[in-house]
């Protein structure tokens, strides 16, 4: 295992939150966003000023997509939902298990072509409770049943390649998908197999070299792995359970990581909760719209 380098970043929004999750990055509005998931809360960071506002939700949501300059697509635990940005009116989209009020949504991120990938959990994290689905337009199929908490989901720079994780399961997956649905084309293999380290798979991007970055949950650091699955760089970072990177800033140059007090108590310390810049420069890529 890679030591990890020292911190050497900045905090960018010093809030101690509950689960921060599902960082994102609208390049148009040179804004940040990223969920409390158990706070329920949007948090928005308007990089150049440092604007920070916090936008309070009905429910827990834990994934955002731009659809266009006036709308979003925010993941929850009552399902898919378009956002007004302008006004923060919710209307519903498509239903994501409603038949399974004990769940709510996890980790997403968009496809080239326009779609999402969505996982879903237990809300106390019972094992297999959950599932991976394929979102284009009002269109939700099922991919992967049986997941107890979906992380890690992002893809490849050409859209072949899918990877995800199941947390408790420590094995980060590949999978060939079609470059112009994102639907998986072939059965998944084990990228990297994690079990018996430090820390869980967490939340992850892919760069525009096609590198994975990935927030070790419970080790304090983020790792950068090659396509190939070798583990190159790792990271530290001020919070033990930091939770999902994204790639920020005019060139997409450098990396904003979300963490969780979650389940600490005593034990927490300042950086917990907080979010970052990891400090370092990066080749990122910008997230796709959702197509309706």
């Amino acid at each position: 295992m890679i030591e990890s380098t020292p911190f050497g970043g900045k905090v960018l929004c010093a809030a101690g939150l509950t689960l921060g999750e599902g960082p994102t990055y609208d390049v148009g509005r040179e804004t940040a966003w990223w969920f409390d998931i158990k706070g329920k809360a949007l948090h928005e960071l308007h990089l150049p000023s440092g604007r920070k506002t916090v936008h309070g939700l009905p429910f827990m949501a834990s994934a955002l997509a731009r659809i266009d300059g006036e709308r979003q697509l925010i993941a929850a635990e009552d399902g898919l939902f378009v956002r007004e940005v302008a006004t923060g009116e919710l209307s519903i989209l498509a239903e994501l298990e409603a038949d399974k009020p004990w769940n709510r949504s996890n980790d997403g991120r968009m496809h080239q072509s326009g779609a999402l990938w969505i996982g879903t959990m237990g809300k106390s994290g019972e094992d297999e409770a959950g599932a991976i689905y394929h979102v284009r337009g009002k269109s939700v199929t099922l991919l992967y049943p049986r997941v107890s908490i979906p992380n890690s989901i992002c893809f490849s720079p050409d859209g072949a390649t899918a990877y995800f994780t199941d947390s408790k399961a420590g094995k980060l997956m590949s999978v060939a998908v079609d470059p112009a649905t994102g639907m998986p084309t072939a059965a998944p293999t084990v990228l990297v197999d994690g079990q018996g380290r430090d820390g869980d798979f967490d939340g992850s991007v892919c760069d525009a070299d096609g590198f994975i970055w990935n927030a070790r949950w419970g080790a304090g650091c983020v790792d950068r792995y090659d396509p190939a699955g070798r583990h190159v760089e790792s990271y530290a970072v001020p919070a033990k359970q930091v939770t999902c990177p994204a790639f920020i800033g005019g060139g997409l140059d450098r990396l904003l990581v979300t963490s969780a007090r979650d389940g600490l108590g005593d034990t927490a310390t300042d950086g917990d909760g907080q979010t970052f810049d990891l400090g370092i420069a990066v080749k990122g890529r910008a997230e796709p719209d959702f197509r309706l």
